[in-house]
């Protein structure tokens, strides 16, 4: 985690996805080695727009996957490759500023803003709805234990890398929401979109949070609170009343049948296990 010497016995596939992506204009920044063996962390800097923010996440993946063939490698931006490593998440910074460029996130003597409860406030309202963009794919789901540091339960914290949104330690400039739920498999257009749904409704209903932020390690005090498996978030999805307010119910319903037939499909699929598990003792 966080290895020096790991970075160094890449150094020539990083160094070549530095180029790659300044070459294109993609903002990509600093690189990090994460807990699975060859797993990395490669940030993107602050983008105003977010449509552009997408955009670029796209084009790192693209860049990665070409880097590595050119290497002799495979990268893959699966959610859980490995049933004994640490899966891959996306996480997203975001913060808000008024018409002068003043972040309303942040207010002078105090350690965050009203408006920043609003934001927070929408963002867990949305959350168990969203699961199914948040989490695609039935390996998604697999992703999410917490001894990986995998938020489990819609809540918020200061600085605290156990919740779903962390107001991470800074400024009063900086000050923002880290979204810490996304698989790597994630679309990062339909997670923007809700996102920024979350705080929309938040901030223009000027709702409070239901619940108090998490002080200290949120999986022994929140439990599981989100859905764990594709069949519950799809239903959520469909249930939810307030998702269809941004997000066009045909596009809903066609997202959902879709994602369900995955899920017949993969449910169709005997593996391995199971012809271990059962095979010759039932």
């Amino acid at each position: 985690m966080y290895s020096v010497n790991i970075l160094d016995e890449y150094s020539e596939f990083l160094e070549d996805i530095a180029n790659y992506t300044a070459a294109q204009n993609i903002p990509a920044d600093t690189a990090v080695a994460e807990y699975a063996p060859g797993q990395f962390e490669i940030n993107l800097k602050h983008q105003d727009d977010p449509l552009a923010a997408c955009d670029n996440a796209i084009l790192l993946k693209r860049v990665i996957k070409a880097v590595a063939e050119k290497h002799g490698m495979e990268a893959s931006f699966m959610a859980k490759p490995y049933e004994e490593e640490a899966g891959s998440g996306t996480h997203i910074h975001v913060s808000l500023v008024d018409e002068a460029g003043n972040n309303v996130l942040a207010e002078e003597g105090r350690e965050y803003s009203q408006t920043m409860e609003h934001a927070i406030a929408g963002l867990l309202e949305f959350m168990p709805a969203s699961m199914a963009f948040f989490c695609p794919n039935v390996n998604s789901y697999r992703r999410m234990r917490p001894e990986y540091y995998v938020p489990m339960a819609p809540n918020w914290g200061v600085d605290n890398r156990t919740t779903s949104l962390r107001i991470p330690a800074s400024g009063n400039s900086a000050k923002r929401i880290e979204h810490r739920v996304s698989g790597a498999d994630a679309n990062p257009y339909l997670v923007m979109a809700s996102i920024l749904a979350g705080i929309h409704y938040g901030v223009s209903q000027a709702q409070a949070p239901a619940k108090p932020r998490i002080e200290g390690n949120a999986f022994a005090q929140d439990g599981v609170g989100l859905p764990t498996r594709m069949h519950d978030a799809l239903q959520q999805m469909q249930d939810s009343n307030l998702l269809r307010e941004y997000f066009t119910p045909e596009f809903l319903d066609l997202y959902i049948v879709c994602k369900r037939e995955e899920l017949s499909e993969f449910e169709r699929h005997v593996t391995a296990l199971e012809s271990q598990w059962f095979l010759t003792t039932v």
